[in-house]
């Protein structure tokens, strides 16, 4: 099992580095891996076959993934116990950091804000475009800062809570599988022609693997958002100044309240969670009328526009990403701590 000081270690690695493109990445040779593998079954499966096709693809990524985590992961912590101790332990702490991703979520949100807030509205569609399935060519600038929104939010879940909650529960090869299953729906996952039936399996294991949580993910943000409030009133009272009052927008208990009023108010199971709970947090509406290729998709609305500053909504949501962050891997540390104990 992974132990608090690999998980600690681990997140602060991916906040110092991030994905830098010179390391193999485990997620990047998943990626090639589910490209070759389609491409096989659908030069040996008929149209009418794609569902299973599809099944076959899971078992051929996900069950491989999770079998080469565990034997990595025994060598590792064995090569742990001997001289080799030093490299076991990095290439072990670096694997684990390769399942989160903060600081490449962070950062890409902030290029897309620091866009808008400078004026260029049109560089930040085209870096929204980077982390976004949506068409991104067309939306106002309330539109741009929206989506970095809704992505924060939902991206936290899958890339940071999730992967830290499997650590916990199976270590690396439970969080290695829990990412083939997430690179696999970000893959093939569409309900679009070509993947509704291939990629079927995938989606819906997806749903499975994200249930828990995404739940655990809008619990997180009520939390995150009472820190928020708190801390910037403890730093206002102590310097004697105003300059974090706008923090005074931040409402927790709005944001529980929203999670229960809209939190299915999304075609996902579990998207939809993390969504309303920044929404309700922030005071702002997310959802609503979204293009892809082309096709307007009707979505519901999430939250209540109690604030138009966007622009500083976004920048309370790349905030509250950090903060739950940090209380998820405070909290999955003390867990693992504690059961090592037992």
């Amino acid at each position: 099992m992974i132990g608090p000081f690999d998980l600690i270690f681990a997140f602060f690695l991916d906040l110092a580095i991030g994905d830098p493109r010179w390391l193999p990445h485990p997620v990047r040779i998943i990626g090639r891996g589910i490209s070759r593998i389609e491409n096989f079954l659908r030069r040996h499966f008929s149209e009418t076959a794609e569902k299973t096709a599809g099944i076959l693809l899971v078992i051929m990524i996900v069950i491989p993934v999770a079998v080469a985590a565990f034997l990595l992961q025994k060598a590792l912590l064995w090569s742990s116990a001997d001289l080799l101790m030093p490299a076991g332990m990095i290439v072990l702490v670096y694997l684990v950091s390769s399942t989160l991703a903060h600081r490449g979520l962070r950062d890409s949100a902030r290029l897309v804000i620091e866009s808008v807030r400078d004026g260029a509205l049109e560089a930040s569609r085209r870096k929204l475009a980077m982390i976004v399935g949506r068409d991104t060519e067309k939306l106002s600038e309330q539109g741009v800062l929206r989506a970095t929104i809704e992505t924060l939010a939902e991206n936290l879940s899958d890339g940071i809570v999730a992967p830290i909650f499997y650590l916990v529960i199976g270590g690396l090869p439970l969080a290695m599988a829990y990412k083939a299953i997430n690179t696999l729906d970000s893959m093939v996952g569409y309900k679009n022609e070509r993947y509704i039936r291939f990629g079927w399996a995938s989606a819906r294991l997806d749903d499975i693997a994200n249930y828990i949580p995404a739940r655990i993910t809008g619990i997180l943000i009520v939390l995150a958002t009472f820190i928020l409030i708190i801390a910037g009133g403890l730093i206002n009272r102590l310097s004697r100044s105003n300059s974090l009052n706008r923090l005074n927008g931040l409402n927790g208990l709005n944001s529980f309240r929203i999670i229960f009023r809209d939190g299915r108010n999304h075609s996902s199971p579990n998207s939809g969670i993390p969504e309303a709970a920044m929404a309700g947090a922030l005071g702002v509406r997310l959802g609503g009328p979204s293009t892809y290729g082309g096709i307007t998709v009707e979505k519901p609305y999430i939250g209540d526009s109690l604030s138009e500053d966007y622009l500083l909504a976004s920048q309370h949501a790349v905030a509250m990403v950090s903060v739950t962050s940090l209380l998820a891997v405070s909290a999955a540390a003390v867990i693992s701590g504690l059961r090592s104990f037992l």
